[in-house]
């Protein structure tokens, strides 16, 4: 029985997709995923580092590849899709990780129209659209699974943060809406909720001593995260161990969001 519990968190002969995965967040979980044995997809813009998080995940042992590509413009959606699934032995994706985002951090008064819309669409838009595009090979298997990233913001209102935090809010929502949409089919979709972890999106909090201490003490651990923190959640929200939790969003934030 002990062997077939920890088997259950295994991920071999699986496939992940796994986008803003050239850094930060998005290349940890799919160093994780690669971990438990599955093919890690990375997917992002620039090229020289996705082939050195791939490179790196091959070095320790685990299976990975890259495509390139924008994923805030909605037409090259379906060819990224396309080649994601031609990265598969079997052409079939079987979960998707959606970690790219942007956080512009403008006060209420700069934002404009363009830059609203950027931040939705990229951050909200895409993840349902991209995700949308594995989805028929996951029902045709019966078995699929979606982790997006919500944010503190999903839930507390932070300065320059409208139209990140709009966005991060409606995360929340789509996990929900997409879990009435497919978990009865097999597809279970999960949303992750990341307090203050160092990557290039919260490089100016990490840059100010005076931030980097304050985003600590809000916590009841009293520290910020560490990306090994996210380790347990990923493999969770990915494998069959997941499989009768669908819908929520558990916050990953040494308890900020406890006080």
């Amino acid at each position: 029985m002990c062997r077939e519990l920890l088997n259950q968190f295994l991920l071999e002969g699986r496939c992940f997709v796994v986008t803003g995965a050239s850094s930060g967040i998005g290349r940890a979980m799919a160093e994780f995923i690669a971990c438990a044995g599955a093919r890690s997809v990375l997917v992002a813009r620039r090229e020289q580092e996705l082939e050195a998080a791939v490179e790196a995940i091959r070095s320790a042992g685990g299976q990975a590849d890259f495509v390139v590509g924008d994923l805030s413009q909605r037409e090259a959606l379906v060819e990224i899709a396309r080649q994601c699934k031609a990265k598969s032995p079997r052409h079939v994706v079987d979960g998707v990780v959606n970690a790219a985002g942007i956080n512009l951090r403008q006060a209420v008064d700069d934002i404009t129209l363009d830059s609203w819309d950027l931040t939705l669409n990229l951050n909200l838009a895409t993840p349902f659209f991209f995700t949308r595009e594995f989805v028929p090979e996951m029902l045709a298997q019966s078995y699929g699974r979606v982790i997006n990233i919500a944010s503190l913001q999903s839930s507390r209102a932070f300065p320059n943060g409208l139209a990140y935090g709009a966005s991060k809010g409606g995360v929340c929502q789509l996990t929900r809406a997409m879990a009435e949409a497919w978990s009865r089919d097999g597809i279970c979709c999960n949303a992750i909720a990341p307090g203050f972890f160092p990557t290039e999106l919260t490089a100016p909090v990490f840059a100010n001593d005076d931030t980097r201490d304050w985003a600590a003490v809000q916590t009841t651990m009293g520290r910020n995260g560490k990306l090994d923190d996210l380790s347990g959640i990923t493999l969770f929200f990915a494998s069959a161990a997941c499989g009768y939790v669908t819908g929520q969003t558990l916050h990953i934030d040494g308890g900020f969001t406890a006080r």
